[in-house]
């Protein structure tokens, strides 16, 4: 599943491909990636909008029309977009072709049946996604101090790995970036984020805020066939400086020691136990 760089990277591809572009015709192929706007109903709210840009609610991704709506993206599950010409081949699995007057097409390609697309005023997002009520800090969007983040970790007591994954925390980081996260600040994965010290805490936030815009920077994680791919349909790059997500074995680049596979939390993470303490 993308996490925060992948689906950032997705934002700012669609702010430039497809923003300012208006909207000649929607074609609906497929059923599962409808959501909650039946597909009359879809192709109407779109005839003939502009699309002003693009934005993210945590994993959700939004296109803004000039109508006060929202296209709602969701991909988190399953699926991905494509930025095609009109006579590139259909991809297997697509399900919702949007054609523009200036030529040029976003293709929604899901084989999942679990990728969502519908439109939404700005309030009804909310009310249909309550989750996104309560998201926590963005630290791709909005610079934050170490203070917010050391108050934010001395007032939950949860393992770090475990605050690192929850939305109300910090949004948008799965089993890759966190790994990745706690790595970085050499620290166990389930040491409590209220008992860290105050330079354990200056660690693990410059370690987040690193590991998350560098992510962004390569343009994500591909891991496998069936992973993440940009809005060209090309890989990531940050597959290529993991440290010890899918490493288990493999020498620690910090303290020569073994990558591990643990179990935590029903899941495998990855760490290095002689110098995670």
């Amino acid at each position: 599943m993308p996490e925060l760089p992948e689906m950032e990277t997705l934002r700012r591809d669609l702010d430039r491909e497809v923003g300012g572009k208006r909207v000649k015709t929607t074609e609906v192929t497929g059923r599962t990636a409808m959501g909650a706007v039946p597909k009359k109903q879809l192709i109407e709210r779109l005839d003939g909008v502009k699309v002003s840009g693009a934005d993210r609610r945590g994993l959700i991704l939004t296109l803004k029309l000039d109508s006060g709506e929202l296209l709602v993206l969701d991909i988190r599950e399953g699926g991905h977009l494509r930025k095609t010409t009109p006579k590139e081949e259909v991809a297997k699995g697509t399900q919702v072709v949007i054609s523009f007057t200036q030529g040029g097409q976003l293709r929604m390609v899901d084989t999942t049946g679990k990728m969502k697309i519908w439109v939404a005023t700005p309030d009804e997002l909310l009310e249909q996604e309550p989750i996104l009520t309560q998201l926590g800090l963005d630290p791709v969007v909005e610079p934050i101090s170490w203070t917010t983040f050391g108050h934010l970790l001395l007032s939950r007591a949860q393992p770090i790995k475990s605050f690192l994954m929850d939305p109300t925390a910090v949004v948008g980081i799965g089993p890759i970036y966190s790994d990745e996260i706690i790595w970085q600040a050499g620290l166990r994965h389930d040491r409590e984020s209220n008992r860290l010290t105050s330079q354990e805490m200056r660690r693990l936030y410059r370690a987040l805020v690193e590991t998350l815009h560098d992510g962004a920077k390569h343009r994500g994680t591909t891991l496998g066939e069936d992973g993440y791919y940009d809005l060209a349909g090309k890989p990531g790059g940050f597959q290529e400086y993991l440290e010890v997500y899918e490493r288990a074995g493999k020498a620690c680049s910090r303290c020569r020691g073994t990558i591990t596979k643990v179990k935590f939390a029903k899941a495998n993470l990855f760490m290095c136990p002689d110098c995670q303490v």
